[in-house]
């Protein structure tokens, strides 16, 4: 395993970050693929003997559960100073809107409950799950400095955000004097490379980590034409993200394929490989252990310029998709009614 620094951090994380979000008791509508408790401890446990430090999860994985799993599992088998927890708040509800909750009374109950879940004092990134256009930035950014400054969170990261708005809110943040963001948590990987167009430029600059989600586009960066999985036929979510593009996102799985093939890989190593190349740590969910080896391994892999414009040279422009496509205030109002029991995410 490789270690780097999480951007303006410092934060000493694994180049791989297990993401949690296959963690948890399904329920309230949310995803039929995950793993019970026994089996996230096993791919836990995994993840730590291969190195892995740095782990991502949210209080909205099936009902704050994933949380659960993850906090049990890393204080059976870990000092808490060896590891980096990562977990994201999601907007206020329309509920706490309309009863007066401030943006920042949002952040400390559910950091408190967050906290509760993992069984911690602190987390070492609190990420913004995604943009509340119904909560002046002001507000999130002091309600976030606020707890940095309680011992209770120690960096602060957002995801599902533009540039333009990352931006934004590290300049207000200067400004003030507040924690500025120093990762980001975005969709990117082989098949979506939209983040070239602005987002990776302005974090090259600015130092700040990459740490993408769906590195291997719910699997289908994993699997050989015809191969399936149980995500793969049960996550409508991914399928909402790659259906629409499967012709010409299928020319590119096919060039993984062979160089996974010519290098005696898995088709894992190379698209991980891949984006290692392009960001700090990607966020790679597993629900089986060997997903982890694959994931550690590509590390160790390195691919020639040749082969990554080989894999580069197919790809055309891709729509926004999933949460990016209903980030605007309008959809935001329309779409995603916010709970702790029932998220839309």
């Amino acid at each position: 395993m490789e270690y780097t620094k999480l951007g303006n951090s410092d934060l000493n994380i694994s180049r791989i970050c297990m993401g949690c979000m296959g963690f948890g008791e399904p329920g309230n509508g949310q995803h039929s693929w995950t793993v019970d408790e026994a089996h996230s401890r096993e791919i836990i446990k995994k993840g730590l003997e291969l190195g892995m430090n740095f782990f991502d999860t949210a209080i909205a994985y099936q009902s704050g559960t994933s949380e659960q799993y993850l906090g049990r599992a890393l204080k059976d088998f870990v000092n808490r100073n060896e590891v980096v927890v990562a977990t994201k708040f999601l907007p206020r509800t329309l509920e706490e809107i309309d009863s007066g909750i401030t943006g920042q009374q949002h952040i400390e109950k559910m950091l408190d409950k967050s906290l509760q879940n993992l069984g911690t004092d602190y987390v070492d990134l609190y990420i913004y799950h995604m943009w509340d256009y119904a909560t002046p930035l002001y507000d999130i950014l002091e309600g976030l400095d606020k707890v940095i400054k309680a011992g209770k969170v120690r960096y602060i990261g957002i995801s599902n955000c533009f540039a333009y708005q990352l931006a934004k809110a590290n300049a207000l943040a200067e400004k003030e004097g507040f924690a500025k963001f120093v990762s980001v948590q975005g969709h990117y990987n082989l098949i979506f490379r939209e983040e070239e167009r602005e987002m990776a430029k302005f974090c090259r600059e600015d130092n700040i980590a990459m740490t993408p989600y769906s590195a291997l586009a719910g699997g289908r960066l994993s699997k050989h034409p015809g191969e399936t999985s149980k995500r793969l036929q049960e996550d409508s979510y991914a399928r909402l993200k790659y259906d629409s593009t499967a012709e010409q996102d299928g020319i590119i799985i096919d060039r993984v394929a062979q160089l996974a093939e010519k290098h005696s890989a898995s088709m894992t190593e190379i698209a991980i490989a891949w984006l290692l190349t392009k960001v700090t740590a990607p966020v790679v969910g597993a629900t089986n252990p060997h997903h982890i080896e694959g994931a550690t391994k590509a590390v160790e892999l390195s691919l020639t310029a040749e082969e990554l414009a080989f894999l580069e040279e197919p790809y055309v422009p891709h729509k926004l998709v999933g949460v990016m496509a209903q980030n605007t205030p309008a959809a935001a109002k329309e779409q995603h009614v916010w709970s702790t029991g029932n998220q839309k995410i």
